[in-house]
C-alpha cells in the first residue's frame, strides 16, 4: 500500500476514472497501492469499472457524480469524507468533446454541456476536493494538446480547454503558500472513446495510448515535492496525427 506523511493509506480521486485515460489513470494507481475513488455519470459503467479494479486488492469505490451539477458534487464529497479523512491526489479527468461544426452551426445546448463539463466541472470538482486536501497532496488537471492548440469546428472544445488551463495556472497560485501541487496534463492524441464523437475514423495505431499517460501521472505525483512538475506534455507536441 501507498501511504501518506500521516502512514494513512494514500487517497486518489479521479472524475471521469469508469473510461478512456480516467480508467487507465485508475488502474495504475490502484496497482501502486492507492485506494481509488472513481466518479463518472454512467453507474453501470463505473460499477463495471470498481469490480476490474479490485482485482488490484486495493480499496475501489466508485461514487456516481455528474461535475456540472453542485448539489451532485457536494455529494459526492461528503460521500468520499465518509471513507477518507484526506485525498492525497485529485485528477480532474472528466471531460466532453461534440461533433465539428464551425461557430454559427454550433448548438448553444452543446456550447454549454462542453463548458460546463470541462471548465465549471473542474472548479466545483476542485473546490469540493480542498477541504480535504494537505500539504503535499496533488491536483492534476487534464486539459489536452487543445488547451494550447485551436482546431477548426471545436470552439467549445477549444474554449472549455483553454479556460480551464488558465484556471490551472490561478489555482496554482493559490495553493502554492498551502503545499499543494498543482500540475497541467497536456496530453496530445490519445486512444480512447472521445474521438467517436467528432472523428469515429480517427488513425489510433498513431495515437499514444491511456496507459502510457497513466504512468506519466503517477511518476508526476510521485517525484519529490523540491522537484515538483508542473506540466505533463506527452505525444504528438501539435496534437496532428
Amino acid at each position: 500500500m501507498s501511504v501518506n506523511k500521516d502512514g494513512q493509506d494514500k487517497v486518489a480521486a479521479i472524475t471521469g476514472g469508469g473510461s478512456g485515460i480516467g480508467l487507465a489513470i485508475s488502474r495504475i494507481f490502484a496497482a501502486s497501492g492507492y485506494s481509488v475513488v472513481i466518479t463518472g455519470r454512467d453507474a453501470k459503467r463505473l460499477q463495471k469499472a470498481a469490480e476490474e479494479l479490485s482485482t488490484t486488492k486495493s480499496k475501489v469505490t466508485p461514487i456516481a457524480c455528474d461535475v456540472r451539477d453542485p448539489g451532485s458534487v457536494e455529494k459526492l464529497f461528503q460521500e468520499i469524507g465518509k471513507h477518507h479523512s484526506t485525498i492525497d491526489v485529485l485528477i480532474n479527468n472528466a471531460g466532453v468533446a461534440h461533433a465539428l461544426a464551425p461557430v454559427d452551426q454550433l448548438p448553444v445546448e452543446t456550447w454549454k454541456e462542453v463548458i460546463d463539463t470541462n471548465l465549471t466541472g473542474t472548479f466545483l470538482v476542485t473546490r469540493g476536493a480542498l477541504p480535504l486536501m494537505r500539504a503535499g497532496g496533488t491536483i492534476v488537471n487534464n486539459l489536452s494538446v487543445a488547451a494550447l492548440q485551436p482546431f477548426a469546428g471545436m470552439s467549445a472544445y477549444n474554449a472549455s480547454k483553454f479556460g480551464a488551463l488558465g484556471f490551472t495556472y490561478a489555482l496554482r497560485e493559490d495553493l502554492r503558500k498551502r503545499g499543494i501541487r498543482v500540475v497541467a496534463l497536456l496530453p496530445g492524441a490519445t486512444s480512447t472513446e472521445i474521438w467517436g464523437q467528432f472523428w469515429p475514423g480517427a488513425p489510433r495505431e498513431k495515437m499514444i495510448s491511456a496507459e502510457t499517460v497513466g504512468q506519466a501521472v503517477l511518476h508526476a505525483v510521485s517525484v519529490p515535492a523540491n522537484t515538483a512538475i508542473e506540466e505533463i506534455r506527452i505525444g504528438p507536441a501539435s496534437g496532428v496525427l
